[in-house]
């Protein structure tokens, strides 16, 4: 066999002929299609301790214990601790000390008939890196972007054999791991929008980092993390949330985004909301692009700025959708409430710029109708204009004259607005003079929280 295989069989196969390898599958939702790949090929007897499905809600609550979602994140971890733990209980003292015992276990809402609901659902594997030693759990989210329901039980069973074989074979290697949770996947698939290493095995891994490396491979858009450093699920986390959204660089993290999610908060237009809708949520959003050095992602300067951001107790965004339009697509996707998207004068000069929306059929129109659908907003924050002084806002920005009305018309509809700036002096000092200020020797601090000012020291050696 090859020592490296990629297709699921292949991989399968590997892990059955592997005599230390063995354990429990818990399937619920698409049937068991990931402990279905270890019976198709040989020396199933070598990896399978048992498979479960309990598809009755009464006898899944009696095993893993009540739930309130039966296809989420605590349902899963209840079972791969259930399952592992009784794996151990019995088989311990009989093989534990030759036996990297695991359990596997997923739970998923397929396509139904009738059903055009999103498809989704969590995988977790609890397993042993040596014999009796202690355990991690590794798990993930997954969207099943297939259509039909046969192709979607299809993807799973894939993706879980992928999980598997990655655990136990690429747990060091996170680039190498994150690339093989999608073989023998075509794109368009599935999306994986989160991944997590737990447990005792895993102490030193930062899940910012898995979420990072998930979009920088392009297995999802866009992955979230709490001001704790707790990497979510976006649509979890934004779900039935109104979003103010703050794209940036953030090197450095300033005083000037503070006031402009503050000012955007006064403005943000929230009538009309359902009926338990949460608090408006502030998200300070990074595309990747902004994190390269040299062509390659910074993972220090990375962390620096989230660890600054989250200190401020700011919701983080990484995305790899440097259009506007994407990112409002891919926010879409988790909350149907209302988003303003907080930006600079510079920026909002930018989104009139036509190389954004070259390859669109129906060019810059095309572009702010993608970005405007369902209720996507631009709050602008000022500019002050050195050469004369004069302070630039939404209401007096000037477009090319052939993109006037156009500029007009989504102003008469609220769909660009004003904030209003704070204090004036905020507008003295960009992001670049800041850091050229530090790295001169020369005063800073007043354009930067004390929570973010060791990113400007740790980057300007101030």
């Amino acid at each position: 066999m090859n020592d490296s295989p990629t297709s699921p069989g292949e991989k399968a196969l590997k892990i059955n002929l592997d005599r230390s390898i063995y354990g429990t599958f818990a399937e619920i939702g698409a049937g068991q299609e990931v402990a279905n790949w270890f019976f198709r090929v040989s020396a199933t007897a070598g990896t399978v301790a048992k498979t479960i499905s309990a598809y009755d809600m009464t006898i899944s609550d009696a095993l893993y214990g009540k739930s309130g979602r039966y296809v989420s994140q605590c349902r899963v971890v209840d079972m791969v601790n259930y399952e592992y733990e009784l794996l151990k209980e019995r088989l311990g003292e009989s093989r534990g000390a030759n036996s990297r015992f695991f359990a596997f276990a997923n739970t998923v809402r397929a396509r139904g008939y009738n059903d055009t609901a999103e498809c989704h659902g969590w995988l977790a594997v609890r397993f042993q890196i040596q014999p009796g030693r202690p355990s991690g759990t590794i798990l993930l989210h997954v969207r099943l972007l297939d259509d039909e329901n046969s192709d979607q039980m299809e993807a799973l069973g894939i993706l879980g054999v992928n999980l598997i074989d990655a655990a136990y074979h690429q747990s060091r290697d996170l680039t190498g791991f994150v690339k093989s949770l999608s073989d023998s996947l075509a794109p368009g698939r599935i999306e994986v929008d989160m991944l997590k290493f737990l447990g005792e095995p895993f102490a030193m891994v930062d899940n910012r980092i898995c979420a990072l490396e998930l979009v920088r491979q392009g297995i999802t858009p866009a992955t979230v993390f709490l001001p704790d450093g707790e990497v979510v699920q976006a649509a979890e986390a934004f779900y039935k949330t109104p979003l103010l959204v703050l794209r940036g660089s953030f090197l450095p993290v300033t005083n000037v985004h503070l006031d402009m999610l503050k000012q955007a908060g006064k403005t943000f237009p929230t009538g009309n909301l359902s009926e338990g809708t949460r608090p408006v949520q502030e998200v300070c959003e990074v595309s990747l692009s902004n994190l390269l050095r040299d062509g390659e992602v910074d993972l220090v300067s990375f962390l620096d700025r989230a660890d600054a951001l989250q200190a401020l107790g700011k919701v983080v965004m990484v995305s790899n959708c440097p259009e506007f339009h994407r990112v409002a697509a891919a926010l879409r996707l988790y909350t149907s409430e209302p988003v303003g998207m907080v930006l600079s004068i510079g920026l909002l000069n930018e989104l009139f710029k036509e190389k954004w929306s070259e390859n669109l059929a129906g060019g810059i129109l095309e572009s702010f109708g993608r970005l405007f659908k369902s209720g996507v907003s631009l709050l602008v924050y000022p500019w002050r204009n050195r050469s004369d002084g004069e302070l630039v806002t939404a209401d007096n920005f000037r477009t090319e004259e052939k993109l006037r009305h156009l500029y007009q018309h989504f102003l008469d509809n609220g769909l660009i607005s004003d904030t209003g700036c704070g204090e004036d002096y905020l507008l003295e000092k960009t992001g670049r003079d800041i850091m050229k200020a530090a790295r001169k020797g020369g005063k800073w601090e007043d354009w930067v929280p004390e929570e973010a000012r060791d990113l400007v020291r740790s980057h300007c050696g101030s």
